[in-house]
């Protein structure tokens, strides 16, 4: 297996690939060439130089000093990326149906430098189940062993740590700020496409605080996350590495692409590549250095959803939790509720909310399909973003470390009120 990159599939048609060599940059269309002729007399004397043309100038001069600025990144910072390859031994039959045996499954990936101890960050996904896990170095041969210092699958993140490496082969990649970001900024994508390794994109950050499902919940279930969208090309083998910015820093961490479903296959870039806020990664490094191995996992305020609805799974039919978007008008007026939110069924005692006086519901009637808890605090927002449902509200907790407040606007009865809380250490435990 060369990767194991999760692919945002959609659908999607490619058009106008088909072009004539008329077009290719440096050639004239044939309809717009100018007949030649032998030069006159005339015309064969020295012509006076025409006035030089400032705007080509600055686009000359623009484009010279973006090339500098890209090669002069790439020069002192490519030296921080990390080759990751894995193995991983799988039962084929594990139910022992056509005599069992074992199969070696190996994968490869990208990461980078975060500090002078040498500790790698890269995505879960990348060393996720992997029996070894060995790291190489831009312009050395030697591999190095590696171990899972911290993982955390909620936010497709992992901390690794080889051992016997020099110091002076390490090169930290200095991080930046993913809060700062604006449309537009230029965006370097470092990694091993496809196992090419070593290899430097380049394209623009085409959207900030793009909502995906990223990570791992459970089994393989993403929770949603603000995520950086860029138009620098990503592709499988590419998870784990670093996005810079103009300045040389870490700005995001690949993740995945939105990958057309015509190609079959893996993933192909499509253009559309989503990277995990470098912010994110940061609130987490002490977590991950800290956790011996173990996983630390997103915080909860001890909620839970009060509208549900039953979805048909291969397992039978099965809750889901929805936002009250998902009922009709009348009903959320003869209920007396805000358009959307997240309504609170229970709140776990010795919680964040429920120190903070968030209240859970009283009344619960069943509907077809579904049921509903009434009387308890509606969600709205949490840190003025919107919140619509379950995943809202963890998309608004997701970046939050231990000490950190939060500020909730709930309404019931038709009012409006704030609510502070503070997420403690418990509220980082899994199960709370």
């Amino acid at each position: 297996m060369k990767s194991r990159t999760p692919v945002l599939v959609t659908a999607a048609v490619l058009v106008g690939l088909g072009l004539g060599a008329s077009v290719l940059r440096g050639q004239v269309p044939v309809s717009e060439a100018q007949p030649v002729s032998s030069p006159s007399p005339a015309q064969s004397a020295p012509a006076r130089p025409a006035a030089l043309n400032p705007t080509a100038l600055n686009e000359g001069a623009a484009r010279l000093q973006n090339e500098a600025n890209t090669v002069d990144i790439v020069k002192k910072y490519e030296p921080g990326l990390v080759y990751i390859s894995t193995e991983q031994t799988v039962q084929q039959d594990p139910f022992g149906m056509m005599g069992g045996g074992q199969q070696q499954v190996e994968g490869v990936g990208s990461g980078f430098f975060v500090n002078a101890a040498g500790d790698i960050l890269t995505n879960f996904h990348v060393v996720r189940g992997a029996d070894r896990i060995q790291i190489r170095l831009m312009g050395n041969k030697q591999t190095y062993s590696a171990t899972v210092v911290g993982r955390a699958p909620q936010y497709d993140l992992a901390l690794i740590r080889p051992s016997k490496l020099p110091a002076g082969l390490i090169k930290p990649i200095p991080l930046g700020d993913s809060d700062r970001l604006a449309v537009g900024q230029k965006a370097v994508a470092m990694g091993a496409p496809f196992g090419l390794e070593f290899s430097v994109t380049e394209g623009i950050v085409s959207a900030t605080g793009r909502r995906i499902p990223i990570g791992f919940s459970g089994g393989a279930q993403g929770i949603t996350q603000n995520a950086i969208q860029t138009d620098a090309a990503i592709n499988p083998g590419n998870s784990g590495g670093p996005l810079l910015n103009s300045a040389g820093q870490v700005i995001g961490i690949n993740t995945q692409i939105l990958s057309p479903a015509s190609t079959g296959g893996s993933g192909q870039n499509a253009g559309v590549g989503f990277a995990i806020p470098i912010n994110t990664a940061k609130n987490l490094l002490a977590r991950l250095q800290s956790a011996g191995g173990k996983a630390v996992y997103a915080p909860r305020i001890g909620v839970s959803s009060g509208l549900l609805a039953l979805q048909n799974t291969p397992a039978g039919p099965q809750p889901v939790a929805l936002g009250l978007s998902a009922l009709s008008s009348s009903a959320r007026q003869q209920f007396d509720l805000p358009p959307r939110g997240l309504l609170i069924k229970e709140v776990s005692p010795n919680t964040p909310a429920a120190r903070a006086g968030v209240t859970g519901g009283r009344n619960t009637r069943d509907f077809q399909g579904g049921r509903i808890t009434l009387g308890g605090d509606v969600v709205t927002a949490v840190n003025g973003q919107p919140v619509d449902s379950l995943e809202d509200l963890q998309a608004g907790l997701i970046d939050r470390k231990v000490g950190d407040g939060v500020t909730l606007t709930l309404v019931r009865g038709g009012k409006t009120r704030q609510a502070r809380l503070t997420l403690d250490a418990a509220a980082f435990q899994q199960g709370n």
